[in-house]
């Protein structure tokens, strides 16, 4: 059993066992046929393996060897790239920028702009950086009832529990339990710790103009998935 956890606290196994959730179709959907992809925060290649299915070159960025490790493609269609998202300078733009992950949420409003920052600077001038969020709503919600909330994805129970907030800022913690069984990781339990900020409307345009860039519209009824634009 791999036990690789990335300097963020995330466990490797798990990330190759979680399965995709309907983004990779958002995604696709709201660009050109068979455009060039750069996923920043790749992680094990979730959305990665799935966009290549789909007909798109995808060059994938983390900062975790051990995640690296399971992004699998063709040569013609798959370049990984070992880095931090913030630090990332390519010399190259792409059509399509992927911010995945909530990470835009980050508690860190200097982190947050280098990332936007790390995006235009791939992006190219007719370009679009698709970037998944947790809206104002859901935070609304949690902040009100601050109890566990668990669903499912695929095989893999995951339980929520929301530890403490000052109104901005949430501080929860996420467990996984995988289905028992003599599957790999059948049985098994990972829990990470993990702090995100309540950004408002007027926030993330502010943080997207901070970057040159603009919102341009929300791709899903939940309005977890938006477009920008130079």
């Amino acid at each position: 059993m791999d036990g690789a956890v990335t300097r963020d606290g995330c466990p490797v196994e798990l990330y190759t066992l979680l399965p995709t959730t309907g983004e990779p179709d958002i995604v696709h959907a709201a660009i050109p046929p068979g455009a060039e992809i750069l996923d920043l925060g790749c992680g094990a290649g979730r959305l990665t393996h799935a966009l290549i299915d789909l007909g798109h070159p995808v060059t994938a960025v983390d900062n975790s060897a051990d995640m690296l490790a399971h992004v699998r493609g063709p040569a013609s269609a798959l370049i990984t790239v070992l880095s931090d998202i913030e630090t990332l300078d390519l010399d190259r733009r792409f059509p399509v920028v992927l911010l995945a992950s909530h990470l835009v949420n980050t508690p860190d409003d200097r982190l947050r702009g280098r990332l936007l920052a790390a995006c235009r600077r791939h992006l190219a001038a007719d370009g679009r950086v698709l970037i998944q969020w947790l809206p104002p709503v859901w935070f609304d919600r949690v902040f009100a009832d601050m109890r566990p909330v668990t669903g499912r994805i695929g095989r893999i129970e995951v339980t929520d529990t929301p530890l403490s907030h000052d109104g901005t800022v949430l501080q929860a913690m996420c467990t996984y339990r995988v289905a028992g069984g003599t599957e790999p990781a059948g049985g098994t339990v990972w829990s990470h710790r993990f702090a995100t900020r309540r950004l408002s409307r007027a926030d993330l345009h502010a943080a997207l103009a901070g970057a040159g860039l603009r919102f341009e519209r929300h791709l899903d009824a939940g309005r977890h998935w938006l477009t920008a634009a130079v």
